[in-house]
């Protein structure tokens, strides 16, 4: 295990060449392009599912079939829906705040959070934004350059916007490690997000989760080309991050076949999180090197996993579905590693290069 490129069969790349006619049987019955996405990746999941009980000769009627069976299940499914959005619909729906008072309100907020902040941050941030001097005038005064006077109001910003949630949110941080955690991430401070390792308290920590989430989400554009952190906790999860994953992943170079493969392993893992663990998030990152590539974490809170052998052994299931899992998403990817604590949780690693050959 342990990080050692896992070399596809030739079973795989039988799979992998459906791709094209599995995605034109979708496309000429579904317009959505993200739909289509969805649905080719469920497809492949089910053919490599049922890969060892079907024939060469007959894998591509198969995955045919499958394809047109999902666009007809989603398809009812949408009808379905239609035909009930009504009730969904409140009788009576409330008028909406006015923008003076919305505004009252914000402005109630913002001054507690600024209470909340040391006296050095909160008059900088005042002389700046409210008296409107420029960094180069706030230098002069503090026998400081404009540069650290930019660095320390970027600073006193993140601190600000943790404040400002924690005040909207009415949550009081549990421990001593919350505020350092939520300004890292505020900050977009990724070397500090490291050392404190970030990832694993905001699984551990549901007040942190909670906060954290506007926070990521107010770094989606800026950090959308190079990474996507995705919460998982339900099924709309998973959707979610095969996508976001995906996006990545091509902003990256890859092409249509690897990217399908690439969301589709995404998609088992995120939905290992949903079935056995508490909460969990799949993060998807550009890695740089001799290669350029894309490297999925899934990390849960959970049962974890008695025996990881096991568990990447084809075939192995404990529970009614389709049996993909992870056997097949390690196939799918060029590194593979699981590490699992009973009782505390699993992390789970792959890595795909874009020059790598099936």
């Amino acid at each position: 295990m342990g990080g050692a490129p896992v070399e596809p069969g030739s079973d795989d790349d039988d799979v992998v060449d459906l791709l094209p006619t599995v995605r034109k049987v979708i496309g000429a019955r579904v317009r959505d392009q993200h739909v289509v996405d969805d649905l080719v990746q469920e497809t492949l999941a089910r053919v490599m599912a049922a890969r060892s009980r079907v024939e060469s000769d007959t894998l591509a009627p198969y995955a045919a079939v499958t394809a047109r069976n999902l666009v007809a299940s989603y398809a009812k499914t949408n009808d379905r829906a239609r035909d009930r959005a009504h009730l969904l619909a409140e009788p009576e729906a409330s008028e909406p705040l006015g923008e003076e008072l919305l505004a009252r309100e914000e402005r109630s907020l913002v001054a507690v959070a600024l209470e909340r902040l040391p006296d050095t941050d909160r008059d900088l941030l005042l002389a700046h934004e409210v008296d409107r001097e420029d960094t180069r005038s706030l230098a002069a005064r503090r026998d400081s350059t404009p540069g650290a006077v930019a660095a320390h109001l970027n600073r006193a910003r993140a601190k600000l916007r943790v404040e400002y949630l924690l005040v909207q949110e009415q949550v009081d941080p549990p421990t001593e490690r919350c505020r350092p955690v939520l300004r890292a991430i505020s900050s977009a401070d990724r070397r500090r997000q490291r050392e404190l390792d970030s990832g694993a308290h905001l699984l551990e920590c549901e007040c942190c989760a909670q906060v954290s989430a506007a926070l990521l989400d107010r770094r989606v554009g800026a950090s959308a080309h190079d990474e996507a952190r995705v919460p998982v906790a339900g099924d709309p999860d998973v959707v979610a991050a095969r996508q976001r994953g995906r996006a990545v992943a091509a902003e990256a170079g890859f092409q249509a076949t690897d990217l399908t493969l690439i969301a589709t392993a995404i998609s088992e893992v995120a939905r290992n999180i949903v079935k056995f663990a508490v909460r969990g998030e799949v993060v998807v990152s550009v890695v740089e090197g001799e290669r350029r590539g894309v490297t999925i974490v899934a990390r849960d809170v959970g049962p974890g996993i008695p025996d990881v052998h096991a568990a990447l052994r084809d075939g192995f299931s404990t529970y009614a579905g389709l049996g993909l899992g992870l056997p097949g998403a390690r196939r799918l990817m060029d590194e593979f590693d699981v590490v699992s604590e009973v009782g505390k949780g699993t992390t789970v690693t792959m890595t795909k290069w874009r020059d790598s050959e099936r």
